[in-house]
C-alpha cells in the first residue's frame, strides 16, 4: 500500500511539473498554457521497411517480401539475427540526444504491430490477442531517451493489423490475406492494440499523442484505388471513432490524432467530432509552399476549431524544407519530417553507407546470376545493420542547417574550414539559402503531370541536399557538374595575409567554357578560359594568377559562363 501511495504522488508530482500536451481551441498547448508548435522527426525505416529505404524497391516493396529475399540468401534464423542487429542499431540514445541537439522536440514513431501482437492468421486460438514484449520494450525505450531530452513521442500505428490501404509498401500488406478493412478480427486486434497501448502510457507526460493510422488509402466507393475520390469514408471515420473510445476507458488524457483516406488528406464525410482532446493531421509532399496548398486543411481547422499537424513530409530539396518550415511557421502548424535514415539519403537527416558487398547482394536480387554464399551474404548484411549505428552514420549538417538556421537567417556559413593556401573541394561551398550560397535552375521536386518537367534537384545525388548537381567520378570522388551558365559556387576562404594568389581548377568539359571568379559584392577578382578536354571525366587543370585575396575570410563566388563544365576542385596556392 505505501509503495502504491508513493507511486501515486510520484505520478502527481511528474504531472503537476510536466509538460503534459492537450489542445485548446486550434492550439497544441502544455499544461501551463503555453502554444507548443511541434518540430518533429518521423523514425521512418525502424520499426518498419520500405523498399526504398533499403534499396530494394525494385523487387522487394513491402517488408515481408524483404524478409523473404534475406531469408532465400541466408535462412530464417540469419533473417531474424540480421533483424535483431537492425532494430537494435537503428534507433539509440545517441540518435535521440543528437536530435534534441539539432533542434527538434518531438519524434513520430512508426508502428509496425507485429512487433507488438501476432498476425491473426498467427494467433493459437481465433480472436485471441497474443501480446509480444519486443515492441512495448522497444517504445518504452525510446520514451525515456525522449523523456531524458524533454522532447515528446508520438506513436503512430503505421502498419496495421492487415494493411490500411492498397500502398502495400507503407503498411506492410499482404494482398494474399484479408485487409483491416475486410476483417473484423483485425479491426478488433487494431482497436486491442491501442487499447494495450493507452493502458502502459496513460501516465506518461511525455507522450505528445496517438495518431491511430497511418496514411489510409483505400477505395471504400469511390474510383481512385487509394481513396483519394471517396466521398463518404465511413468505415474510417467508423473505426477510428472506436479507437478512441478503447483509448478513452483507460486514458483521458493524451491527444487524439487522426488522419484522412487518400494517404491521410481526405477528410471527406467526416462525422461530428467524437472527442475534445483532438488533432487533424495532414501529410504534405512534392506541392508548393504557399497558402493555397494549405487551403483545405486550414479551412478544417477553422470549421471544427481544433489542432492541425503535418505528421509526415520530407523527400525534397534543402530549399523546399526551409520554404515549407517558413510557411508552418507563420500558419502555427507543427510538423514531423520523413524519414530519418535510409541507404544512400542526401534528404534525411542521417545517411546509411551502402557498402560493395550489399550492391552486390541488390545485384543478385534484382538481376539474377550466381547466388551469393550464405557467407558472403551474412557478412555482407551485418555489416549493413552495423552502418545504421548512429556513430556509423553520415550527418547531413546541410539539411540541419536548411530546417533551422535557414528558415530565419539568409547569411552564409563555411561548410568547412577553407585555407588560403589550400585544395578546395567544388562541394565544400558554403551552408545557406539558394542566392546567398549559391545559385542553381533545378532546386526543388514538385509532382506535375508530365514527368519530364520534374526536377530532381541535385540530379547526382550525392553528398548534399541543394540545388547543386553533385556526382561521383569513377575513382569516387565528387565533383559538380550539370552546370548552366549564371550558375555559381560561394566559398569562405581564409587568407593567413593580404596576397595575390594563383588559382588552378581541375574540370571537364566537351566543349570549350569560361568561368569567372567574383567576390560577394560582385567584383570580378578573375576568369579562367576553359579549352574543351574532349569528355566529361577527361580531367584537366587550368591556372589564373593574380587574384588578390584580403587577411580573414574571403567569400568568393565560382561563376559558370557556359553549359557542362564539370568542376571537381580548385587549389589556391
Amino acid at each position: 500500500m505505501k509503495r502504491t501511495i508513493l507511486l501515486s504522488a510520484l505520478l502527481l508530482s511528474q504531472f503537476g511539473t510536466s509538460q503534459l500536451l492537450k489542445t485548446s481551441g486550434q492550439k497544441i498547448i502544455n499544461d501551463k498554457g503555453e502554444n507548443i508548435q511541434l518540430r518533429g522527426l518521423g523514425l521512418g525505416g525502424w520499426m518498419l521497411q520500405e523498399g526504398y529505404m533499403l534499396k530494394t524497391a525494385d523487387f522487394a516493396g513491402p517488408q515481408y517480401k524483404i524478409k523473404e529475399k534475406i531469408a532465400e540468401l541466408i535462412g530464417e534464423d540469419g533473417m531474424n539475427e540480421f533483424y535483431r542487429a537492425y532494430l537494435k542499431n537503428g534507433i539509440t540514445k545517441q540518435d535521440i540526444d543528437f536530435l534534441a541537439k539539432a533542434g527538434f522536440n518531438s519524434i513520430r514513431l512508426p508502428m509496425h504491430y507485429n512487433l507488438y501482437t501476432l498476425p491473426i492468421e498467427k494467433e493459437p486460438k481465433k480472436g485471441q490477442n497474443t501480446w509480444i514484449e519486443e515492441g512495448f520494450k522497444m517504445t518504452d525505450d525510446l520514451l525515456k531517451w525522449c523523456a531524458d531530452n524533454k522532447i515528446y513521442l508520438i506513436l503512430d500505428l503505421h502498419a496495421a493489423p492487415g494493411g490500411q490501404g492498397n500502398d502495400v509498401n507503407i503498411s506492410d500488406n499482404d494482398k494474399s490475406k484479408p485487409s483491416l478493412w475486410e476483417s473484423e478480427e483485425n479491426q478488433k486486434k487494431t482497436v486491442a492494440l491501442w487499447k494495450k497501448l493507452a493502458e502502459r502510457y496513460k501516465d506518461e507526460p511525455w507522450i505528445g499523442g496517438y495518431d491511430l493510422i497511418n496514411e489510409p488509402n483505400i477505395n471504400f466507393t469511390g474510383k481512385n484505388p487509394n481513396g483519394t475520390d471517396e466521398m463518404s469514408n465511413a468505415p474510417l471515420w467508423k473505426l477510428q471513432k472506436e479507437i478512441t473510445e478503447a483509448i478513452r476507458q483507460v486514458d483521458k488524457k493524451h491527444i487524439i490524432i487522426i488522419e484522412g483516406n487518400g494517404w491521410g488528406n481526405n477528410y471527406n464525410g467526416l462525422t461530428p467530432l467524437w472527442d475534445k482532446n483532438m488533432v487533424f493531421s495532414f501529410h504534405k509532399y512534392w506541392n508548393n509552399n504557399d497558402d493555397q496548398t494549405l487551403k483545405p486543411i486550414l479551412d478544417l481547422r477553422e470549421q471544427h476549431n481544433i489542432p492541425i499537424w503535418l505528421g509526415e513530409t520530407g523527400e525534397n530539396s534543402n530549399v523546399w524544407f526551409t520554404e515549407l518550415i517558413q510557411l508552418l511557421d507563420k500558419h502555427n502548424i507543427g510538423y514531423a519530417f520523413w524519414p530519418m535514415k535510409k541507404i544512400d539519403n542526401i534528404a534525411g537527416i542521417n545517411n546509411v553507407k551502402i557498402t560493395p558487398e550489399y550492391q552486390k547482394l541488390l545485384d543478385y536480387w534484382k538481376n539474377g546470376g550466381e547466388k551469393p554464399s550464405k557467407e558472403f551474404a551474412t557478412k555482407a548484411l551485418m555489416k549493413i545493420a552495423d552502418n545504421y549505428k548512429f556513430g556509423n552514420t553520415e550527418i547531413k549538417n546541410d539539411v540541419i542547417d536548411a530546417m533551422f538556421r535557414q528558415t530565419t537567417d539568409s547569411s552564409t556559413k563555411p561548410f568547412k574550414n577553407l585555407q588560403a593556401p589550400g585544395k578546395i573541394g567544388a562541394t565544400d561551398y558554403d551552408l545557406g539559402r539558394i542566392g546567398s550560397a549559391y545559385s542553381d535552375k533545378d532546386f526543388v521536386n514538385l509532382w506535375v503531370s508530365d514527368p519530364a518537367k520534374r526536377s530532381e534537384w541535385n540530379s547526382g545525388n550525392q553528398l548534399r541536399n541543394d540545388g547543386v548537381d553533385i556526382y561521383k567520378t569513377k575513382d569516387h570522388q565528387y565533383y559538380v557538374g550539370k552546370t548552366e551558365p549564371g550558375e555559381w559556387l560561394q566559398y569562405t576562404v581564409n587568407s593567413k595575409s593580404d596576397k595575390a594568389y594563383t588559382f588552378e581548377i581541375k574540370y571537364a568539359a566537351d566543349q570549350d567554357a569560361k568561368i569567372r571568379i567574383e567576390d560577394a559584392s560582385g567584383k570580378q577578382l578573375g576568369t579562367f578560359s576553359l579549352p574543351s578536354t574532349g569528355g566529361n571525366e577527361n580531367w584537366k587543370t587550368a591556372t589564373t594568377k593574380g587574384i588578390s585575396l584580403k587577411k580573414g575570410d574571403n567569400k568568393i563566388r565560382i561563376i559558370f559562363e557556359n553549359n557542362g563544365v564539370n568542376f571537381n576542385y580548385f587549389e589556391v596556392k
